[in-house]
C-alpha cells in the first residue's frame, strides 16, 4: 500500500496491525519471546527497536537510492543494510549502557541481537522491494516498529500475569508463551481485511 493511496492513518494501521512483523510476517520472534518476561524490559527493547527501525529505514533508503543505484551496485543492498543496522545498534548500545545501566543489564544479550533482528532487516528490504519513497520508507519503519513495540508489551503484560496464575506444569514457561503468542496472532488477523 502506498501512502498516497490510503492516507497516513490507514498506512499506520496497515504497518502496525494488519502487517505486524511479529503476528503477520513472523519476523523478530527471538527478542519477542526472549525479552518479554517483564513489561519494563520489553518496553526498553521495544523503544530501542523503534529507534533502530526508523533510523535504519532512513539511512538504508538514502544509501540505496543515492549511492548504490546510481553506481549500479544495487545488488550490494543486503551487505550495506547490515552495516548500517550494526552501526546504529552499537550507538544505541553505548547510549543505553551510559544512561540506563539497569536496562542495559536487563536486556543482556538481546540488545546486540537487534543487529541480527530479522524485523529490522526485513523492514529495510521491504521498503526497497515495495518501491517506497523516502517518506514512505521512514513512516513504514516507524509504524512497523510501533507494531513491534505494541506486540512485545502485550506479551510481557500477559506473561507477568501468568506468573501468579495456576498453569498446568506441562505448560509452565516457554510452552504457555507459545500458546499466548498464537492466540495474539489470531487476534491480529482480524486487522487483515481493514486495509485493501
Amino acid at each position: 500500500m502506498r501512502l498516497s493511496e490510503i492516507g497516513i492513518f490507514l498506512f499506520f494501521i496497515n504497518a502496525a496491525f494488519s502487517n505486524n512483523f511479529i503476528f503477520s510476517r513472523f519476523l523478530g520472534i527471538c527478542p519477542y519471546l526472549g525479552v518479554s518476561n517483564k513489561v519494563e524490559t520489553a518496553t526498553g527493547m521495544g523503544i530501542a527497536v523503534v529507534f533502530v527501525m526508523t533510523i535504519a529505514s532512513l539511512f538504508c533508503y538514502i544509501i540505496y537510492a543515492y549511492v548504490l543505484v546510481p553506481l549500479g551496485l544495487a545488488y550490494l543492498n543486503t551487505i550495506s543494510f547490515i552495516l548500517i543496522i550494526a552501526s546504529l545498534v552499537q550507538v544505541i548500545e553505548m547510549f543505553i549502557k551510559k544512561s540506563l545501566p539497569a536496562l542495559y543489564s536487563a536486556l543482556g544479550i538481546y540488545l546486540p541481537l537487534i543487529t541480527t533482528n530479522c524485523a529490522v532487516m526485513g523492514v529495510a528490504l521491504l521498503n526497497m522491494n515495495s518501491g517506497y519513497t523516502l517518506m514512505e520508507s521512514v513512516l513504514n519503519g516507524a509504524f512497523s516498529a510501533v507494531g513491534f513495540l505494541l506486540a512485545i508489551i502485550l506479551m510481557a503484560s500477559v506473561r507477568e500475569r501468568l506468573e501468579s496464575s495456576p498453569i498446568p506444569k506441562a505448560f509452565k514457561g516457554f510452552p504457555i508463551s507459545l500458546v499466548i503468542a498464537s492466540f495474539m496472532s489470531v487476534a491480529f488477523m482480524g486487522f487483515s481485511g481493514l486495509v485493501k
